[in-house]
């Protein structure tokens, strides 16, 4: 009994019996396994030969096949600059529509979080209507696009002026957070078209500033969704004392509001920047040589023979180095940032 006692009872209060320690690890064990061997995978698969791959599932290098650095050799050196170009492409794209939309994000969900607004449902109606009229007078009527923004514009102040005091029905933060929060809902495959014919009409089609733009205001709501609740959990009075003190609202807003959620803003700008580093479908719709980014260069290695898997592999590989390593350079950030945002009140 003394044995099977040692395995079910616990020496210290804080620790767990070697018989719990085997019930609670062995599946997280199990479970790593199963997360790690993809990557596993990808990394056995960039040392093979095609004649390798095309031989079946063998994972155990000098084993099962004797590794190759071919598919490194041809992505580095042979591809070259193909390489590097797409590369620095994601690098700068991701970079810069990660720091514009965190930066108007947040701005937007401060703005939600600490004032009131009340804007009435026909003044938003009358904007939407004079930039469909804008549109409409660049695409069908020819007319340039600066001049129908100025025009869209103007109707819509004379309009708002005339009939502004007739509007009762107003909106409230929430049903703007909601309206936000709703165009991130939206499949962006079903305004992927539109966004190619409005960048074509600009002449920007395969340019950094369509994708920095575009990855933005995509990843904009997510944003002021997450940052919203950030700013929600930082008391008032701290901002109250430094306006006492006579500091501005942007003042505030930079060098008290941000710094007290500073981890949930690194939150909240990696996760941006992985989804601009992973964007694909809008890549694919505004970008063809001189903007192409990294998802492009890995689905551009289905050639005609097929999928060449090894060359996907090392792509795969070098694709996601920099997002594993700032996980892990910014993992305190992240963890305080995930507990700041599940406290309430």
């Amino acid at each position: 009994m003394k044995p099977l006692r040692r395995l079910l009872a616990a020496r210290r209060l804080d620790e767990l019996a070697p018989a719990q320690k085997f019930v609670v690890y062995a599946p997280l064990l199990a479970w790593t396994a199963i997360v790690l061997f993809p990557l596993y995978w990808v990394i056995v698969t960039s040392l093979k030969e095609p004649i390798d791959v095309a031989d079946g599932p063998y994972y155990i290098p000098f084993v099962d096949f004797r590794p190759s650095l071919h598919a490194w050799k041809y992505i580095f050196f042979d591809l070259g600059r193909d390489t590097l170009r797409p590369y620095l492409n994601s690098v700068i794209v991701s970079s810069a529509a990660t720091l514009v939309a965190v930066l108007i994000g947040a701005m937007a969900a401060y703005g939600l979080a600490r004032m009131e607004y009340r804007p009435s449902v026909g003044s938003v109606l009358l904007f939407v209507a004079a930039i469909a009229l804008a549109a409409l007078m660049s695409f069908w009527g020819g007319v340039d696009w600066r001049l129908a923004l100025l025009a869209g514009l103007a109707i819509f102040a004379i309009a708002l002026r005339m009939l502004g005091r007739r509007f009762r029905r107003r909106l409230a933060n929430h049903d703007i957070l909601f309206w936000v929060i709703s165009q991130r809902i939206l499949p962006p495959v079903v305004t992927a078209i539109p966004i190619y014919l409005m960048f074509k009409e600009l002449g920007l089609l395969d340019t950094h500033s369509a994708l920095i733009i575009t990855y933005a205001t995509v990843n904009l709501p997510i944003v002021v969704w997450l940052m919203y609740d950030f700013f929600c959990a930082v008391p008032r009075e701290l901002e109250e004392s430094a306006q006492i003190d006579g500091a501005s609202r942007l003042r505030i807003f930079f060098d008290v509001a941000l710094a007290l959620v500073r981890p949930g803003l690194v939150a909240t700008s990696l996760l941006v920047l992985i989804l601009c580093w992973n964007e694909y479908l809008l890549a694919l719709f505004l970008s063809t040589v001189e903007a192409q980014t990294m998802p492009l260069l890995v689905a551009a290695q289905n050639a005609t023979r097929g999928p060449q898997w090894w060359y996907m592999s090392v792509l795969i590989i070098i694709m996601i180095l920099p997002v594993i390593a700032l996980t892990l350079l910014l993992q305190r950030f992240i963890t305080k940032g995930l507990l700041v945002g599940a406290i309430k009140g």
